[in-house]
């Protein structure tokens, strides 16, 4: 971990705690309608950092949590988070983790540092996605095209505020919740779903 990465690790407590007080990235948006999806998120092709592809109905039935990430971000340690998430409720929960490099240079290092600093650092066991750009635009991921577009997630137009916004899709498919970054992945508001 380099010197930069430690010290977010360790201010991460407090960071989380001011960013709450200021509102700093968190914002929660919930598909209250109930809104189904008009295009089947399960058609969506994903390539692990490792490069290989595959679509996202390997996870049908299972919770799936789409989380854009990034290893120089005051939130990088919900890495630890995630894992732990994803240990507890590995039968019913898959977290899928799109590194990003689109909000201020967070996520500079190539796609073999990456995984290499999730493992070493945080054990990771979930999968790790190729870096992707996750805000709307040219080369949006068709992931988070979907997960922000309404005409096809049926509701949701929030693209990620920063990094480690998260998005539960349910195991039909269906998108349930966004939560930005100030989230923890272990609050009760996530982990409810999968009690």
């Amino acid at each position: 971990m380099k010197f930069k990465q430690k010290m977010l690790k360790r201010v991460y407590p407090l960071f989380m705690k001011a960013a709450s007080v200021v509102g700093l990235h968190s914002g929660s948006f919930k598909n209250k309608e109930k809104a189904a999806p008009l295009v089947s998120v399960y058609d969506l092709e994903v390539e692990t950092i490792e490069g290989v592809k595959m679509k996202l109905e390997e996870w049908k039935n299972m919770y799936m949590l789409v989380v854009n990430t990034a290893s120089y971000c005051g939130y990088t340690a919900q890495y630890e988070e995630l894992e732990k998430l994803y240990r507890k409720y590995a039968d019913r929960l898959v977290v899928l983790a799109f590194p990003s490099n689109d909000f201020n240079g967070q996520e500079p290092d190539p796609e073999d540092e990456i995984a290499a600093f999730c493992e070493r650092n945080y054990n990771i066991s979930f999968p790790l996605m190729k870096k992707s750009t996750v805000l709307p635009g040219t080369g949006q991921h068709p992931v988070f095209h979907w997960l922000t577009d309404p005409a096809q997630n049926g509701w949701n137009n929030h693209p990620p505020a920063w990094n480690f916004t998260k998005y539960l899709i349910d195991p039909s498919g269906k998108l349930l919740h966004v939560f930005e970054s100030t989230v923890s992945p272990v609050s009760k508001e996530i982990v409810q779903y999968f009690e």
